[in-house]
């Protein structure tokens, strides 16, 4: 086998703990010795060994002189729970480290290779470097930013609306994309929504997915307007509210474990994604309405798109648009989405891409 198909079997094991290794990266790594695997693992949570370690310690001492495969470069720092995986690989004896990409964390980048060289370690990097920031682009975002990666999703009729003008919208798409969309959601940190989807569907806004967890939920109620009998309030995940509203209601909803995050007049969601990565949330999924759609694009704070587009005409001047908002931007001004590419769920189209900035 070739360092690209051990470097590829270490993304797919990384991938395994999608939504569980944050504010962590996932990491898989593979022990190779005489051109066959003596062990492979992944890092599966936030303060547990990391996959360079849990490899090491299945190989023993037949770790000595191996190659070691991993997607991403060794952490060389100790401002952390677990010790450095740079000191593990020396004491193990291993002959060579490849490796995806270097770690964009500033106490990383490139210190761990070079830590590594200069314990006579040969090492290479670089092989599928654009296939190893994809899977951690959430991390990539939040390390280099402080602020979580925004995917924003929209389930969509050919017409381009979201609901009818009574707010009908259940269910636009089939349950294949909407098991992708739980699947999705198991993924991120923190579901992002505004009072009026709430208000309107009542939505649990959990991951429905078997092992999987959900994301913390997030609404934006500038009035305190959610009902006592919400989802949102009264079954896990945590609930942050957003909102501007004070007074006895403000109260008793915090007195009953509901955080409230209040901001003053108009709410700017770069200060909310801020606050979120303060919280060591890396990754926001929003679901909502045309107007949280517009709300977000024209704060400049979405990463990335997903558009599903199911095979239904609506129609009427009235109904619900993807993107609403009361501004709209000339074609030369438009929201520009690259490296896009389409899947098929079902009679359903998905249209990713990330929002060019």
């Amino acid at each position: 086998m070739t360092d690209e198909q051990f470097i590829r079997r270490t993304l797919l094991l990384a991938a395994k703990a999608r939504g569980k290794t944050s504010p962590n990266p996932m990491v898989g790594a593979v022990l190779v010795k005489k051109g066959r695997v003596i062990a492979e693992d992944y890092h599966r949570k936030a303060g547990t060994p990391h996959a360079e370690a849990l490899v090491i310690g299945k190989a023993g001492d037949k770790a000595r002189g191996a190659t070691l495969y991993v997607n991403l470069e060794p952490c060389c720092h100790t401002e952390k729970r677990t010790p450095p995986c740079t000191r593990e690989i020396v004491r193990a004896g291993i002959g060579k480290v490849v490796v995806a990409m270097k770690d964009p964390n500033p106490r990383v980048s490139g210190r761990g290779l070079a830590e590594l060289e200069g314990a006579g370690i040969e090492t290479l990097s670089g092989i599928l470097e654009d296939r190893a920031r994809r899977l951690n682009e959430a991390y990539v975002a939040y390390i280099t930013t402080g602020k979580p990666f925004v995917t924003l999703k929209v389930a969509m009729t050919l017409d381009g609306k979201i609901a009818t003008p009574d707010g009908e919208s259940k269910w636009i798409t089939g349950e294949k994309a909407r098991k992708y969309v739980h699947r999705v959601r198991s993924g991120v940190d923190a579901l992002l929504t505004a009072i009026g989807t709430v208000k309107a569907d009542n939505p649990l806004l959990t991951a429905r997915v078997p092992g999987g967890k959900d994301p913390v939920r997030i609404v934006i109620d500038p009035n305190l307007e959610v009902p006592p009998d919400a989802h949102v309030l009264r079954t896990p995940p945590p609930t942050i509210l957003v909102t501007r509203a004070r007074g006895e209601r403000s109260d008793a909803l915090a007195e009953a474990g509901i955080e409230i995050l209040r901001y003053e007049d108009t709410l700017d969601l770069r200060w909310l994604m801020e606050e979120l990565g303060k919280r060591h949330m890396t990754s926001v999924l929003i679901e909502g309405g045309s107007s949280l759609a517009a709300h977000a694009l024209e704060d400049g704070v979405v990463d990335k798109v997903l558009f599903f587009i199911a095979p239904k005409i609506i129609g009427g001047k009235d109904s619900y648009p993807a993107v609403g908002g009361r501004t709209f931007r000339r074609i030369g001004e438009a929201h520009r989405v690259k490296d896009v590419s389409v899947r098929r769920f079902g009679e359903d189209l998905l249209i990713e891409g990330y929002v060019a900035k």
